[in-house]
């Protein structure tokens, strides 16, 4: 077998007793969280919007490709797929935290 080396990690990382780490309140992590779950979601109806309008193109007969319209749908329904495999995942860890005794 042949030996393999890795370098020393800590010639590769620079070595620093300082912690930088800021104190988050409560408060802006509810704010960081929600404006990150508000732009998940506008990703999302961005993404059906755009499916809707391709969708309607092609109903009227304008210039636009099949293929094109059945990526956006299909890109709109796998992230809508994936949003809500988030939310029931989300609301599975509430309530196995609400059924955890103190």
């Amino acid at each position: 077998m042949n030996n393999i080396s890795f370098p020393n990690v800590s010639s590769v990382l620079p070595v620093t007793n300082e912690v930088k780490t800021s104190p988050v309140t409560p408060y802006e992590a509810q704010k960081s969280f929600a404006s990150v779950l508000k732009q998940s979601i506008e990703k999302v109806n961005e993404a059906q919007v755009q499916s809707d309008v391709m969708t309607e193109k092609l109903v009227r007969g304008e210039n636009v490709d099949l293929h094109q319209v059945m990526i956006a749908s299909q890109k709109a329904s796998i992230t809508l797929q994936a949003t809500m495999e988030i939310r029931n995942k989300v609301i599975e860890a509430y309530q196995e935290v609400m059924r955890m005794q103190v």
